[in-house]
């Protein structure tokens, strides 16, 4: 499953990069997925990582809020971390959205940017 949902967050991606070329830099992953060892988990929660961070970030100021931030999916739904830090994002001024497919990402991106 992780995979899918993988391979439709780099499509976007390089969509987005393409079509927005003025953005390319400010439309970035966050690393929080993956298997790690135990060592590696905790330096990386210490150095920050926040559990149910979203998987895009774009951090352009839009239409009242401070950024976009993006979390794909492709069936599975949200964690409870997930929902959490969307409330905290949206409480704090920012966009959230949850995209299940390219067309919706591409719908969501053009409405915020233009």
């Amino acid at each position: 499953m992780k995979h899918i949902e993988s391979r439709l967050q780099i499509a976007c991606v390089r969509w987005f990069r393409m079509a927005y070329p003025k953005y390319k830099l400010m439309l970035f992953s966050v690393p929080n997925g993956g298997k790690r060892t135990l060592m590696e988990a905790i330096i990386m929660k210490n150095e920050g990582v926040v559990s149910g961070v979203s998987d895009l970030i774009l951090l352009v100021g839009r239409k009242g809020f401070n950024s976009l931030c993006i979390e794909m999916k492709n069936k599975t739904s949200q964690t409870l971390n997930q929902k959490c830090w969307q409330l905290e994002a949206e409480r704090n001024g920012n966009k959230y959205v949850v995209c299940k497919s390219f067309e919706e990402f591409r719908t969501v991106i053009e409405d915020y940017l233009n």
